[in-house]
């Protein structure tokens, strides 16, 4: 099934996302805790991709698996990072073949100290949404930043970015983490107001350990408000409250959007069936309402 028909029908939805192993080691141990979160029968799931495609067939093949043991769409990443046409045109295969119909087309983050060229094919995203539109029926979603991709001069750059893949063919958008709700309530102001009319999903990660913090602010430079920084210096050296606080206030944060018309929530869930479950529980009734 493809994204844009779950996204489509007039019911809130949860998905979650989840990575591949970069061992081949470790794909049993990873494949148990996605089919863990799998069982929980969400709407859709990610699966995440390497640079470059250094996880390109552990993530085709744990989207596979997710899809024929569970019959939950999934979503592979792709992205522009070291990649060829003739690189991407074959993982699109593998795809087709695996009966993946949904992709994620990112720009992907520069690998760490390499020294080769990063981007020869495709630059940008916008590149890779309109070369897997012309090589396939998938259905495209893309990413945005609400505080600003690091990369971008400023929020009218960012804003430029996101139609360039809109208009290429990108269905939907699905965010970076943030924080603070009113953040992304003024990332929409702005997109609208820009003319960009499609679905955007917000995308929410549960803090469970404190280390995660200076991670999430390392990765995508979002704001981190006070009334969190509070919890994490309160309980971040206690792990199971730690983990307990982290759910209610993820929790928290989707209840709100929901109330405030968001439809469709997703859950960066760091391969956590527990935590999962946990933040699917807490807003089960609620996705009835």
């Amino acid at each position: 099934m493809k994204i844009r028909d779950i996204l489509s029908q007039d019911t809130a939805t949860i998905s979650f996302e989840v990575f591949p192993p970069k061992k081949s080691t470790d794909f049993e141990n990873v494949e148990k805790a996605a089919l863990g979160i799998a069982a929980l029968q969400p709407a859709y799931m990610s699966v995440t991709y390497g640079a470059g495609g250094s996880t390109k067939g552990h993530t085709i093949a744990l989207a596979s698996e997710i899809q024929r043991k569970h019959n939950v769409p999934t979503v592979a990443h792709l992205t522009c990072v070291c990649a060829e046409k003739d690189s991407i045109r074959a993982a699109l295969d593998e795809m087709k073949t695996a009966g993946i119909e949904n992709i994620l087309a990112l720009r992907g983050d520069i690998p760490k100290d390499f020294d080769g060229e990063v981007f020869t094919d495709f630059t940008h995203a916008s590149d890779l949404v309109r070369f897997i539109k012309e090589n396939g029926d998938f259905c495209v979603g893309g990413a945005c930043y609400p505080e600003v991709h690091p990369d971008s001069a400023n929020k009218n750059a960012d804003i430029q970015g996101l139609k360039a893949k809109v208009d290429a063919g990108c269905e939907y958008l699905t965010t970076q983490m943030f924080f603070d709700n009113n953040i992304f309530f003024n990332f929409m102001y702005r997109v609208r107001e820009a003319g960009i009319t499609e679905p955007i999903i917000p995308g929410i990660m549960p803090i469970t350990r404190g280390v995660q913090v200076k991670n999430a602010v390392k990765l995508s430079g979002c704001n981190v408000p006070e009334r969190f920084k509070n919890i994490v210096d309160r309980f971040g050296d206690n792990p199971e409250a730690m983990k307990q606080a982290g759910i209610a206030y993820a929790t928290d944060q989707i209840i709100d959007l929901l109330a405030n018309g968001v439809k469709h929530i997703h859950v960066y869930s760091m391969n956590k069936p527990d935590v999962a479950a946990g933040i699917q529980r807490n807003i089960s009734e609620i996705l009835k309402a």
